[in-house]
């Protein structure tokens, strides 16, 4: 197994970041979509997951609020704002928790299996 040392190391980072998040596409497979994300210290990141209770509940934010707060971007065509990000989570149900996964696999350098 070979490791991907980065080039050079600082404990100051940058804002964001870019990582890619596996869509399911019903029928079709999944599709990749490459998101800038905003980076968090370790206390922002606990400040923000304990925002999350009650997500697109009454009391918790909506899908769409929740990926404009760890987001700044896509490399789709359309816009990255509230209207797609909305239309996003309405026609694809696990988008919504895919892009916070690989969020929070990037921030906290978690690793999937394979």
């Amino acid at each position: 197994m070979t490791k991907t040392i980065a080039k050079k190391f600082s404990l100051n980072v940058a804002p964001t970041f870019k990582a890619p998040v596996q869509i399911h596409i019903p029928g079709a497979g999944e599709a990749e979509i490459n998101f800038t994300f905003k980076s968090r210290t370790k206390d922002e990141l606990k400040e923000f997951t304990e925002s999350l209770s009650g997500i697109d509940g009454e009391d918790g934010p909506k899908d769409a609020d929740v990926l404009l707060d760890i987001a700044s971007g896509w490399d789709l065509d359309e816009p990255f704002d509230a209207a797609s990000l909305e239309k996003l989570v309405q026609r694809y149900m696990g988008a919504a928790q895919a892009v916070i996964s690989a969020y929070f696999n990037e921030l906290t350098g978690a690793r999937t299996k394979n």
